[in-house]
């Protein structure tokens, strides 16, 4: 089928993309409430216990460009399947595992999975509506109002389903997910395209050990410290990585990732952008439901429903806003608006005490900071596939998942540090107010980087990254 015929089941297909970027998302948020069940069930050390989370996050990230690739190689809807298919498996395991070991190679399978998954799901959405820039916008609305979605929703699944069944079941209520997913991906979702080329291991490999211990360093170094050997090693050796995989893509006939790719209009900057909101968003979403808990004592089920509104109101503008927004506006306006905008939300953030009020401050703050991330989150993402070859969808694709997640975990621990030093555990309203004033830095920055370094013309046609032209389509 051509690129420029809409393909008729592409709502249906988009339904499914929608689940899969849920829960994704879902899986690195629905484990909180069980993490203290899973530490007595399975005799987890206190240090140990953080790994149920980052066993997850280091393989998804380190991965993502290797799915990217993959997609592009062998067709979106064949990578894609194979995740959810390593998803599923690896959520049985995880869910029945015996042993803390056990569980922690799971989760990292689980992330494994995900790495395959994201890519493939943006490359197909990209495809699917690449003949209309007015429904590519609102697909992408769709897709990225998922992600918020999974997040708030895996607080209240974690919470339910360990209170009325077993912690068990916040891995295996992927099980089914996955099982109606490859059911019905085959008869739906389109195969992709699908081009000539070898997998360029020495550099999938590289450039896997370059993020995974970037992340690894990232997220242990608020914990040991960020002037322990430990960490040091492991920034050291993801620079020694990053510097061998540079090297190779320089030289290799068919690299993992073409460096001219960073040439592509407003690729590098709109990823730079992309970086920055994750560095910014993540850490308010974290640090204000530690808040909600921990300050105002709200439980886990009420810290959840305290935050739907604010998922309620990125979902609402992402859908019906920021599609008119972008065709108004373009990418660059939208871009800088939403980071400004988002910054002032988490500095209101800030200014909550330790007797605050949820209504007159809390709400308030969090809707005017998700109405920032709406804006932000769609531009910054078109900006960041438009550029790109039609060939190269999948691997521009793994570049913005991957500068995304990679800014959140930077942006986590940078924050956490701030609230660390700032008296996070003495002073904890203290410490909260500093992680939103750097949070709010962050954005900052973000809209000073998008002011400056985002170019092209002010209703540039979004839909000019989706893989165009007489494809050869995989199986």
């Amino acid at each position: 089928m051509a690129a420029s015929t809409p393909d008729p089941r592409r709502w249906w297909a988009l339904a499914i993309i929608a689940v899969a970027q849920f829960v994704v998302i879902m899986d690195t948020s629905i484990i909180g409430v069980a993490l203290p069940e899973i530490q007595q069930a399975l005799d987890f050390s206190q240090p140990d216990l953080s790994w149920v989370f980052n066993a997850y996050v280091i393989a998804f990230a380190g991965l993502l460009l290797l799915g990217g690739r993959l997609a592009d190689l062998y067709g979106a809807r064949r990578v894609f399947m194979a995740g959810f298919a390593i998803l599923g498996g690896a959520s049985l395991i995880t869910g029945l595992a015996p042993s803390d070991s056990v569980l922690l190679a799971g989760r990292a399978l689980q992330g494994v999975g995900s790495a395959l998954i994201a890519p493939a799901a943006l490359t197909m959405l990209m495809t699917l509506f690449s003949h209309d820039p007015r429904e590519l916008t609102k697909a992408l609305a769709l897709f990225g109002a998922a992600a918020p979605a999974g997040g708030t929703a895996g607080v209240f699944l974690g919470g339910v389903l360990t209170s009325s069944l077993d912690w068990r079941w916040v891995f295996l209520v992927n099980v089914p997910v996955a099982i109606v997913v490859l059911v019905a991906s085959r008869g739906i979702l389109p195969a992709g395209f699908r081009r000539p080329g070898r997998l360029d291991i020495p550099g999938a490999l590289a450039v896997t050990a370059a993020l995974s211990l970037a992340v690894l360093g990232i997220v242990r170094g608020p914990i040991v410290g960020w002037a322990a050997i430990e960490t040091i090693a492991a920034l050291a050796a993801a620079a020694a990585f990053l510097a061998i995989f540079v090297r190779l893509q320089s030289r290799g006939r068919e690299p993992l990732m073409r460096l001219g790719i960073w040439r592509a209009p407003n690729l590098a900057a709109a990823n730079i952008s992309m970086a920055l909101l994750g560095a910014a968003w993540i850490p308010t979403w974290f640090f204000l439901n530690l808040y909600l808990q921990q300050v105002l004592g709200f439980g886990a089920f009420e810290a959840g429903l305290a935050l739907v509104p604010m998922t309620l109101t990125i979902m609402v503008l992402m859908v019906a806003v920021t599609g008119r927004v972008v065709a108004r506006f373009g990418f660059k306006r939208p871009v800088i608006a939403g980071l400004v905008i988002l910054a002032a939300g988490i500095t209101w953030l800030s200014l909550a005490s330790a007797d605050g009020s949820y209504l007159s401050t809390i709400l308030p703050a969090t809707l005017v900071a998700a109405t920032g991330m709406s804006l932000a989150y769609i531009p910054a993402m078109l900006a960041a596939l438009a550029g790109a070859r039609p060939e190269e969808g999948g691997l521009a694709a793994g570049i913005v998942n991957t500068t995304y997640q990679a800014g959140s975990a930077l942006g986590l621990a940078i924050v956490t540090a701030v609230a660390t030093a700032t008296g996070f555990g003495g002073a904890p309203a203290a410490g909260f107010g500093a992680a939103f004033i750097g949070a709010a830095a962050v954005a900052l920055v973000g809209a000073a980087v998008a002011a400056h370094a985002l170019r092209g013309p002010a209703r540039e046609p979004a839909f000019e990254a989706a893989p165009s032209g007489q494809p050869q389509f995989a199986d």
